[in-house]
């Protein structure tokens, strides 16, 4: 695959970063599958999930939920596995590729939108770990809360700065740890109610339009989806990249949804703090929980520091891992986890057609190779344009509650990118 990354980095200069933020990941560097898929299944094996889940269990009788999982985790994982081939194929992270997408200052787009998501991410993750901390413990004081948020910033952040391998080893021994904690959770709720068959007697006791739904669960990873290619740019093939995102987005990411729904279902309890307080979870529940979002979030702060790197173009991550954890603590500390549902559907709304973009560009124009002295323009007026439609109409698709937005969103953004395609004058000619 030959590629380089806009002309602005010299691609056989020794990188400041060894995680590679603004240039491709070199053959001696890739992963083996059992790599790539342990980081991507410790990813998705998250925490606010189940939160997410929780909500969305009273709304829908057990059979229904469980069609609206599968719909979304379906999307999900196939949306996530084409842009892990991509980042695969050309070595690049989703905001460096972006730049053959959008052109060189249209990247910045996706650098601002991805990068500043991730840091909003990033707060809800530190609300969540401050406040079922605070919950475990009996605190009622703002400042043992605010503690908590900031010491375990810190270690995030530390984490992330030492870029895929410390992710890799934290996520071998978290991941385990948070799957104990959803099998015991089910397990203790399916006593409650009499096992399976009372699952599916359980009415529900709370309304969410389905359109919603399935976009709460595209949203839960959607923005970080987006960015699989910053892993899977590690992968030695693009068929280890697809195998290892669909394990990941659609076993994983759906499990979690589905675990945290069934405590809810069984307590008719949307907040999943109080479900596990019903379990009588709660102390081990925030040992185990806080295991898993140590890494998970370390995997956002490594995001969002790589897409730093390429809006100010630098060679390497840390400052913006430090700057970008530092501005997530400050909104943990104002409350946003408490704003979770509202914050995925912007998720689900803004972010799939950018990732539909790139991945319509990448099969149009560059799926043989990036030619090494290519530079990209400024703009690529067509792509941007592309964008800016299919956000417009997912963004009137989740107002009016027509359709599924995300689905709108990356379904536009493909077909516009095509027609508009067949515009270009200009042919980029690949090896």
């Amino acid at each position: 695959m030959t590629t380089n990354t806009g002309g602005r980095v010299d691609v056989g200069a020794e990188p400041i970063d060894p995680d590679y933020p603004v240039t491709p990941v070199p053959p001696h560097a890739r992963k083996s599958f059992g790599s790539l898929a342990v980081v991507l299944l410790g990813f998705t094996i998250f925490t606010p999930t189940m939160l997410a889940g929780a909500q969305l269990g009273p709304a829908f009788g057990f059979g229904e939920l469980l069609l609206v999982i599968l719909a979304g985790s379906a999307i999900l994982g196939t949306y996530v596995a084409l842009m892990g081939y991509v980042g695969a194929r050309t070595g690049l992270t989703t905001v460096v590729m972006a730049r053959y997408s959008f052109g060189n200052r249209g990247s910045k787009l996706a650098s601002i939108l991805l990068g500043g998501t991730q840091i909003g991410w990033y707060g809800v993750v530190v609300g969540t770990i401050g406040d079922l901390t605070a919950e475990a413990a009996g605190w009622d004081s703002y400042a043992a809360k605010a503690t908590i948020m900031v010491l375990t910033s810190v270690l995030m952040c530390v984490t992330a700065c030492y870029g895929y391998r410390g992710m890799y080893w934290v996520s071998l021994v978290s991941t385990p740890l948070i799957l104990v904690l959803a099998v015991w959770v089910v397990v203790r709720s399916l006593d409650e109610v009499g096992g399976l068959s009372g699952l599916f007697d359980v009415e529900p006791t709370a309304t969410m339009a389905l359109s919603v739904a399935i976009t709460t669960v595209v949203g839960t990873f959607v923005s970080a989806g987006t960015q699989a290619p910053n892993w899977t740019r590690f992968g030695r093939s693009g068929s280890q990249a697809v195998w290892a995102c669909l394990i990941g987005f659609l076993v994983g990411n759906g499990l979690m949804i589905l675990f945290g729904a069934i405590g809810a279902i069984t307590f008719g309890e949307g907040d999943f703090v109080l479900v596990l307080y019903n379990l009588g979870l709660v102390g081990w529940g925030v040992f185990l929980l806080f295991g898993n979002l140590w890494k998970s979030n370390a995997d956002t702060a490594y995001a969002f520091g790589v897409a730093g790197a390429e809006l100010f173009e630098k060679p390497s991550k840390t400052p913006f891992v430090v700057g970008g954890s530092v501005i997530g603590t400050v909104l943990a500390l104002t409350g946003v986890q408490n704003h979770l549902i509202d914050y995925l559907g912007l998720l689900g709304t803004f972010i799939p057609p950018l990732g539909g973009v790139i991945i319509a560009d990448f099969f149009l124009r560059w799926r043989r190779g990036i030619p090494a002295e290519l530079t990209p323009p400024a703009f690529d007026v067509r792509n941007v344009a592309t964008y800016a439609v299919a956000s417009a109409l997912a963004y009137w698709s989740k107002e009016a509650e027509v359709g599924i937005p995300p689905v709108i969103g990356i379904v536009v953004a493909v077909i516009v990118a095509v027609a508009l395609d067949r515009t270009r004058t200009e042919r980029v000619a690949t090896p």
